[in-house]
């Protein structure tokens, strides 16, 4: 069985964002693999000690900067990276399940595992539109994962409002990973020094014939208003008074 895994580069989640002329100031900050999509690379590398994988193959859409993520998921475990540089251009959910679905379309993976969600845009939109194009089944907010003896099905536990729901799907499918449900290795040095020996491949959109056009500009970034000091009233009809002089009632 081979995993695609799908990972982004994302500034770290530990970071205090800062809005500078009118921009994320993403220069001088620390970036580094989107939590969930390390949860899912987590994920593959647990179905490959358990023998129910036997590759692995880490895909990354972005610049040349996104080859650092990937070096951490070859760190990881992963057996082999695919860059698909698209320059600094910002990238839309739609266009990236459109290139995975090309990459799909040329490695053959039996599972695709990715993230629910980037922390940087919160979209949750990829691993529901790239199982539309592909037609596979989808099984997202995953848990628990649990692959048949066969490898032919794989059964999902998914978090939901209600609390647990559990899916059975067909082999090929796209899953995609929730917080619970693992929690990720860190790479050690010596793997960190192997990943620098396996392979990573670099293509374009144009190479998988994929017609790619960067149509997603940010404008505008603004901070919130800070939040001014509240005050203190002695009484009920005094807070009534001072709602009604806001216009609030």
């Amino acid at each position: 069985m081979k995993i695609l895994v799908p990972v982004k580069r994302v500034v770290d989640y530990a970071v205090k964002i800062r809005v500078t002329n009118g921009k994320v100031d993403t220069a001088s900050v620390k970036h580094s693999m989107n939590p969930f999509d390390e949860i899912a690379v987590e994920q593959a590398i647990r179905l490959k000690e358990a023998k129910k994988a036997t590759e692995i193959l880490a895909v990354s859409i972005g610049s040349t900067k996104a080859q650092e993520t990937l070096r951490t998921a070859l760190a990881m475990g992963a057996d082999k990276a695919l860059h698909i540089d698209t320059g600094d251009s910002e990238t839309l959910p739609l266009q990236v399940a459109k290139i995975l679905k090309a990459i799909v379309d040329k490695e053959k993976p039996d599972l695709v595992i990715l993230g629910k969600q980037a922390i940087d845009d919160d979209a949750n939109q990829t691993g529901q539109m790239l199982a539309g194009l592909l037609g596979w089944p989808q099984a997202t907010f995953a848990s628990k994962v649990e692959l048949a003896a066969d490898n032919k099905k794989v059964n999902v536990v998914r978090e939901i409002d209600g609390g647990l729901e559990t899916v059975s799907c067909a082999v090929p499918a796209i899953i995609t990973a929730d917080l619970r449900l693992n929690e990720p290795r860190y790479a050690t040095l010596p793997n960190i020094m192997k990943a620098k020996k396996k392979p990573l491949e670099k293509l374009t959109p144009k190479d998988l014939g994929v017609d790619y056009v960067g149509k997603l500009t940010t404008l505008l970034v603004e901070e919130p208003p800070k939040r001014s000091a509240g005050i203190k009233v002695e009484s009920v009809d005094e807070l009534i008074s001072k709602l009604k002089e806001k216009g609030l009632i």
